[in-house]
């Protein structure tokens, strides 16, 4: 590797070091000052703070990771282009897909980084993360959906609960029903549903089965029953984030396990999964972006760059979370909502790229 290639490299790389160095303590305090009443409320141990702040450091920087690098880029290629660096490394005869080398040897290091970062330390912070912020910080909103569960938890068995305290571990009006060969075998009706964390039973109470025969019903009825079924609490009520909170290879498990029971959020779960793949694509899209755009020396200085980079960042965000949105909330493909904003970005950087060789 040439000098060229080391001095870019090291500005690349420090750059953006510096970028998240800046911006993550600023994240932190904004955080902080937004949330410190209630932690104080809550009269939150020091220690579970600390340990918040160090998750929330880990998904903020992984849920921002992409634009942290854009912005950096653009940042220190501007000072070259002011600087005619970029001129006089063009001018000695080296072209210009020569000058972006050392950028996609920089998006190499920082993609796998963030693809590690993605696939195995987020998921840890992540867990961590939301589990302080829905016991401290949440207010009224709960981590699990609590009313009106309907769930088929294989291929047989469907249950229904009208409500469930996940507290308490106790819900009412539940329901099973079994079926075979599309068939109703037999129905299981309880006014309550506890379950008993000693002896990992569920316990029903005014519990009433009906067996469905050729010509009669068989109907057994009990004041209590304490019984087993092949769900637990995590299977029946998996909390909103908890695929953010898997690894690649148990969120994969996660999602057909899902899918298998009929989950209706598996929208939401596979927008994580291709967003594992799709971050660090993205960081060679928008390094080639803000090279484009910021390697031509221009008349106002580095200042007009950088709104460029924030207005084309702004916009990304937007796309994503938009796209993103729908596909949790419709039947609108998780596939094409994660990658459509790498696809549109994409072609804009290969326009972009076109005109600056020219």
């Amino acid at each position: 590797m040439k000098i060229l290639d080391w001095y870019i490299l090291k500005r690349y790389l420090v750059t953006f070091l510096m970028m998240l160095l800046l911006f993550i303590p600023i994240g932190i305090t904004v955080h902080l000052s937004e949330k410190i009443d209630k932690i104080l409320a809550n009269n939150v141990p020091f220690p579970e703070v600390a340990q918040y702040f160090l998750d929330f450091t880990i998904y903020f920087a992984n849920l921002l990771f992409p634009l942290f690098l854009f912005l950096s880029v653009i940042f220190f290629t501007s000072k070259l282009a002011n600087n005619t660096e970029v001129i006089a490394f063009l001018s000695s005869g080296v072209s210009f897909s020569r000058f972006l080398r050392p950028y996609i040897i920089g998006s190499v290091i920082v993609a796998l980084f963030a693809l590690i970062l993605g696939m195995y330390l987020a998921p840890n912070a992540s867990r961590g993360f939301n589990q302080f912020y829905y016991n401290y910080l949440s207010g009224n909103k709960k981590a699990i959906d609590s009313e009106q569960l309907y769930r088929q938890i294989n291929e047989n068995d469907v249950i229904y609960v009208k409500e469930f305290d996940a507290e308490n571990n106790s819900g009412r009006q539940f329901t099973l029903e079994h079926f075979e060969d599309n068939k109703l075998i037999y129905k299981i009706e309880a006014d309550n549903i506890n379950y008993v964390e000693r002896d990992s039973t569920y316990r029903l109470r005014q519990y009433v089965k009906r067996i469905i025969g050729e010509n009669d019903d068989e109907i057994i009825q009990k004041r209590r029953l304490d019984t087993l079924f092949v769900f637990d609490l995590e299977d029946l009520m998996p909390v909103k984030y908890i695929a953010e909170t898997l690894s690649y290879v148990d969120l994969n498990a996660f999602i057909k396990k899902e899918e298998s029971r009929g989950s209706s959020n598996i929208g939401r779960y596979k927008v994580v999964l291709y967003k594992k793949w799709s971050l660090p694509v993205s960081i060679f899209i928008l390094t080639i972006i803000a090279v484009a755009v910021s390697s031509r020396k221009r008349r106002g200085g580095m200042g007009v760059n950088l709104a460029f980079g924030i207005f084309i960042a702004m916009i990304y965000v937007f796309f994503d979370k938009v796209f993103g949105v729908m596909a949790e909330q419709s039947n609108f493909s998780p596939a094409i909502a994660v990658w459509f904003p790498n696809i549109i970005f994409g072609t804009l950087a290969i326009y972009l790229l076109y005109n600056a060789k020219r």
